[in-house]
């Protein structure tokens, strides 16, 4: 048996690839296995600065949960969804090759930046075989409501054209270019200082919704560390001498 998750890295990129194209990389027990063991790795890892998320084949991204293995009683769980199943601090680029349905869709739009391919679309399809969307209220936060509500209850997929006019994806460009475009992506974060790229991840998901007040008072203390970090030094002292800063993520 194949495994259906593949894990390779590249410089300090991680590359996190869905390996179920003939089944268009629907999440089964053993890939949800393989996608948390994944992430677990990735985040352990101090030589892996970004993830790039993507999938094998050109039809799908992730059409959602395996609804056969879960009609007939085995497998376990839902979809190993970032910010739910598993925390991680580093930054991870959803690189969308095909059609994202459903709990794929999810899988996407959980990552921190996303780039698709033209041909790319998503959909929630939870509501067209009797389940729900349990994370569209995501989408409160990204798209207009009457947007969310349309994809939520009717299933209907949008382009990826439409999903970067949305703000659902940072960047559409052909196929071919899909994966060139995620690593030069990739590779712009990990010129910036590792600390600072974390602290301000984590405190633009915290402060989301706060008042003035109460998003400051937690930034400040998010970047108290980077501020007082090394790497600050370090970073100041590269600016001075005209040369690129060497990052030690302290």
């Amino acid at each position: 048996m194949t495994d259906p998750v593949l894990y390779e890295m590249r410089g300090p990129i991680a590359v996190i690839t869905l390996d179920r194209p003939e089944k268009r990389n629907v999440v089964n027990t053993a890939m949800r296995d393989g996608v948390l063991a994944a992430w677990q790795r990735f985040e352990a890892d101090p030589a892996a600065r970004v993830a790039i998320l993507t999938a094998a084949g050109d039809k799908a991204f992730c059409a959602g949960r395996d609804l056969s293995e879960a009609a007939s009683g085995h497998g376990h769980g839902f979809i190993p969804i970032l910010r739910d199943e598993i925390s991680v601090s580093k930054p991870v680029i959803a690189a969308v090759n095909g059609a994202a349905l459903g709990g794929g869709c999810f899988l996407a739009i959980s990552c921190d930046l996303c780039v698709a391919a033209e041909h790319a679309s998503f959909a929630l399809t939870e509501a067209r075989v009797g389940r729900a969307p349990i994370y569209a209220f995501w989408l409160n936060d990204i798209i207009p409501q009457k947007v969310a509500l349309e994809m939520s209850m009717t299933g209907n997929p949008i382009g990826a054209r439409r999903a970067y006019e949305l703000g659902l994806v940072n960047h559409v460009v052909p196929a071919a270019e899909l994966m060139d475009k995620a690593m030069a992506l990739a590779t712009d974060l990990c010129a910036a200082a590792p600390l600072s790229v974390a602290a301000t991840k984590a405190m633009l998901y915290e402060t989301a919704g706060l008042d003035t007040v109460s998003a400051l008072e937690l930034a400040l203390a998010r970047f108290k560390p980077v501020f007082e970090s090394e790497d600050a030094m370090e970073g100041m002292r590269a600016f001075r001498e005209k040369r690129p800063p060497q990052w030690k993520g302290r």
